[in-house]
């Protein structure tokens, strides 16, 4: 959970730096369970419109970004290649597959790297 606050509170807009895969798939995890809930709410108060959702999905529009585009640098890619979610298909696959890769061992252009750091 301290990943996913880190992300929302330190990280908000931050796109400079590497995100090691844990802080980018917990991220991930409980955006996933938080949007569950935010649609269970939406069915249960009869919101055909999803507003509970919706406005969650915009709250966490520029984490996410910034968090993928850090995960990208960890993997020495550049946050540019975050575009590639617009191909079809294949787009969202392969930014899935990066985001799944080791980091790059040592310092890169990005910065250290943030698992000889200690976190949490």
């Amino acid at each position: 959970m301290n990943w996913f606050i880190d992300c929302i509170t330190k990280n908000y807009a931050n796109f400079n730096g590497r995100a090691r895969r844990k802080e980018y798939w917990m991220f991930v995890l409980f955006s996933v369970i938080l949007a569950v809930l935010t649609i269970i709410i939406d069915k249960i108060i009869g919101n055909d419109l999803m507003i509970v959702t919706c406005i969650l999905s915009l709250a966490l529009l520029l984490p996410n970004l910034a968090v993928t585009v850090r995960r990208l640098h960890d993997t020495n890619k550049s946050g540019w290649w975050i575009l590639l979610q617009f191909i079809p298909y294949v787009g969202g696959i392969i930014i899935f597959v990066l985001c799944m890769l080791d980091s790059t061992p040592g310092s890169n252009q990005y910065g250290e790297n943030p698992k000889g750091m200690n976190y949490h």
